[in-house]
């Protein structure tokens, strides 16, 4: 629409020329100098908007991309899982931007159990000392034990070639130990009648479901890597 009034000025200005010439009258032509010049100004802001927001958007569509990338490939690794939610929120809250590789979301899945555990652990070291606690703290201590082996065997060490299937199996026994040391101390505390919280019992069920979800993984490891066109690395 401004630029039909541009025009509709710009006949105007004509007339008024030609009876200029006429009648050699001056006219005042600031009327259209200040049209013209609003719509350069209103057009240079447009062009200026439109390149910023090129930028912005640019700049997060790649960012939501990797994210989108991340998130997928976390969720396909948890639904090897029984508890495929909580492995995807639990992972998720550590690293959401982890790369597309079951290895890297499995170390993840072990250092969420480690944290989990110590936090139970942690927990249970405030109660008033009580044989059945008691005893839990040293299953505590000696699944967090397996846990950090198993972590640790994740890394290739100097002239180690990958992360083989033997060491697979390894951190597999280990992460099944600690389930079992686990539910050994869930077990004795029902037994010995411990008046443990109901709310820390419930802290440690979620502890071994967490170590149930890096089991899973690592039990599906080759089927997942195939899945991903990756090998042992």
């Amino acid at each position: 629409m401004e630029s039909i009034n541009v025009l509709k000025g710009y006949g105007k200005v004509n007339s008024n020329l030609e009876r200029q010439t006429h009648t050699h009258t001056p006219t005042n032509r600031k009327p259209f100098i200040v049209k013209v010049a609003i719509s350069a100004v209103l057009l240079l802001t447009l062009i200026v908007s439109l390149i910023l927001a090129a930028a912005i958007f640019d700049f997060d569509f790649g960012t939501d991309s990797d994210e989108l990338d991340s998130a997928q490939s976390i969720r396909s690794v948890c639904n090897v899982t029984r508890y495929p939610d909580s492995c995807f929120a639990s992972i998720s809250s550590v690293n959401p931007s982890v790369k597309p590789d079951p290895e890297a979301i499995f170390k993840i899945s072990i250092q969420v159990s480690i944290n989990e555990l110590k936090n139970v652990s942690s927990q249970f070291r405030s109660l008033n000392h009580q044989p059945a606690v008691d005893d839990c703290l040293s299953q505590f201590d000696d699944a967090l034990s397996k846990l950090n082996d198993s972590l640790a065997m994740m890394g290739v060490g100097s002239g180690e070639k990958a992360l083989t299937g033997k060491k697979m199996n390894d951190i597999q026994t280990w992460i099944s130990a600690a389930m079992t040391y686990e539910q050994t101390c869930l077990d004795g505390l029902e037994e010995m009648g411990s008046r443990v919280p109901e709310a820390m019992k419930g802290q440690l069920e979620k502890s071994n479901e967490f170590l149930s979800n890096s089991l899973a993984i690592s039990a599906k490891m080759q089927s997942l890597l195939d899945k991903f066109d990756l090998k042992l690395h």
